[in-house]
Parts: C-alpha cells; sequence; structure tokens
C-alpha cells in the first residue's frame, strides 16, 4: 500500500505558531485566539496584510522548526512505517516568501521532515513542488493509492488522479458541505480508517 500526504495544514498545524510570532511582533492584542485564521483575519482588519504576509515567510522560514505536528499524526506515521506500507509526502509551496528576508521554505520543511519524522518517511519519497499543477502531477507518478490532503482544490481539481482514494483532512469542519470527498477531523480517525483497509502484521 502507498500513501501519500500532504504537508502544511495536514501534517503540520501552525495555529499556536502564528499566534506566537504575532505576540512576539506586538501586532496582535493578547487576547486574540491563537489560531492561524483569526491572526490573519486581525491583520488584515486593520489594514496590515503586508505584516500577514511577511509573517508567513518567518512561520515557513526561520521558525519553522517550532512547528508541531497535529495530534496523532506522528503515531500514524509510526504505524503505517511498522505495516510496511509506503509513505509520500507530496506538497507545494514558493521556494523563497513572496516579501521580507528570503528563507528557504523548501529547506525549512525538509529540516522539520529529518527532525521530526525521521525513522518514518523516507527522505526520497519526500517532494515539495512550486505549483499545484506540479503537486498533483507528483501525487500521480507516486503511484500512490491514497492521499490525504487539507485542500478540496487539490482533492476535486480535474486532473487530480483518478485512481487515487482521497481523504480530506478538516479538523475544524470548515468544509462539511463537500460531500463528495471521504472527510475526516483527525489523524485518531485516519489511523482508524487505516487499521480497517490495512490489517497489522501478525
Amino acid at each position: 500500500m502507498r500513501i501519500g500526504l500532504d504537508f502544511d495544514n495536514t501534517l503540520v498545524g501552525y495555529d499556536a505558531l502564528f499566534h506566537r510570532v504575532a505576540l512576539d511582533q506586538q501586532v496582535i492584542p493578547a487576547d486574540l485566539p491563537p489560531t492561524k485564521v483569526a491572526v490573519r483575519d486581525y491583520l488584515r482588519s486593520i489594514g496590515r496584510e503586508p505584516v500577514w504576509t511577511e509573517m508567513q515567510g518567518t512561520v515557513y522560514g526561520a521558525r519553522m522548526d517550532e512547528a508541531q505536528a497535529y495530534p496523532g499524526a506522528i503515531e500514524f506515521l509510526r504505524w503505517a512505517s511498522a505495516q510496511g506500507i509506503e509513505l509520500y509526502i507530496v506538497s507545494h509551496k514558493t521556494r523563497h516568501p513572496f516579501i521580507g528576508p528570503k528563507h528557504d521554505l523548501h529547506k525549512a520543511a525538509r529540516g522539520w521532515v529529518e527532525r521530526y519524522l525521521a525513522g518514518t518517511v523516507d527522505p526520497a519519497k519526500v517532494f515539495f513542488e512550486l505549483t499545484k499543477e506540479d503537486k498533483i502531477g507528483r501525487i500521480g507518478a507516486t503511484g500512490c493509492q491514497y492521499y490525504v490532503d487539507d485542500l478540496p482544490e487539490i482533492l476535486l481539481a480535474p486532473d487530480f488522479p483518478h485512481e487515487v482514494r482521497c481523504i480530506l483532512f478538516d479538523p475544524d469542519s470548515h468544509h462539511e458541505a463537500e460531500a463528495a470527498l471521504l472527510r475526516m477531523r483527525s489523524w485518531d480517525e485516519i489511523l482508524g480508517y487505516f487499521k480497517r483497509e490495512c490489517p497489522s502484521k501478525p
């Protein structure tokens, strides 16, 4: 079995880190909810979109090492690896931030993988593409039978490989209307699903 996984906002969550960086930069009130969306919406509401844009480069670059995996994600990867399941990370992101210091965002993400996912995902099976189109092409090229992503527009794209079974990771129930997709809210739920799909080794 081969399973492909998105990276940002699927394996890795950024809510706490965005909130912490925003507090460090003193650009939000201390009582703002500790979520990425709350930080973004607040900065946009006060006309500070460039601050938000540059903050993304900080989070995904200079401070990427502080990001945390979603609860249960690493446990899922360990289980899958122990079952002999081939794991691929296929994601997309720009190489450098749009504004601010030119952090290498691909290098930062690979460093996170090497630090936190060592022994579960082969570094040779980790792909960070520059565009959504290249990401979808890579998913097809890996031969994955399943793919997990938080973006419906990826899973429902016309050129998404039809033979791949899609799982929409939706921890905050933003996409309840997506009836066409198998939607799961936690990595514990995803683990339970694959335990049923892939009987455990004796």
